[in-house]
């Protein structure tokens, strides 16, 4: 069982990335796993944007970082970027934070232009934080993630089923049972 951090660079309090990652939690957590959460809307607006290295806050999130095996990290796309909150946390932690780590970029975005944000945007700040690999990751567009008016997920089949290949893919190089899930469904 694996240690991972699962991070929405979301500014949002209702955003469909953080919703998205904590659905893939649970399916992370079937797996075997031991899923943090982590929102960094949460974090101290003053402590990111004032680059306080030492602020329990950041503090904490960077043990998060330490701690963890495995670190997803989702963000919407802005500009054909990742967010500006989720380079604020990435710039506060150590330039290796992601040494020995295997690392799952997701992205959410309104339109198809955005597809090649992580591979062009995300993906080569997180190479330079040193992990030991990052697994192929997807793009899914709004319009296949549909929030319920009790705030459940639905998303769209096809989107779906390749959201469910990149988690079971991390999941198995960090050592986790996705053959359990298949076989249970």
């Amino acid at each position: 069982m694996a240690s991972i951090l699962s991070v929405s660079g979301s500014p949002s309090p209702t955003s469909r990335t953080t919703r998205l990652l904590r659905h893939l939690d649970d399916r992370l957590r079937l797996q075997g796993h031991d899923v943090t959460p982590l929102e960094v809307r949460t974090l101290p607006a003053q402590a990111l944007l004032g680059a306080d290295f030492g602020h329990p806050a950041i503090v904490a999130a960077k043990a998060l970082f330490e701690q963890a095996d495995g670190v997803v990290i989702g963000t919407p796309v802005y500009k054909a970027a990742y967010s500006g909150l989720l380079k604020s946390l990435l710039d506060l932690l150590p330039q290796y934070a992601l040494t020995g780590k295997t690392v799952l970029p997701l992205a959410t975005g309104g339109s198809t232009a955005h597809v090649l944000a992580i591979d062009y945007a995300l993906r080569p700040v997180l190479s330079s934080m040193g992990p030991s690999h990052i697994v192929p990751g997807w793009f899914t567009l709004d319009k296949d993630l549909t929030v319920g008016d009790d705030g459940s997920l639905a998303v769209a089949p096809a989107a779906a089923t390749a959201l469910e290949q990149v988690t079971d893919h991390f999941s198995t190089v960090l050592g986790g049972r996705p053959a359990v899930l298949a076989s249970a469904g």
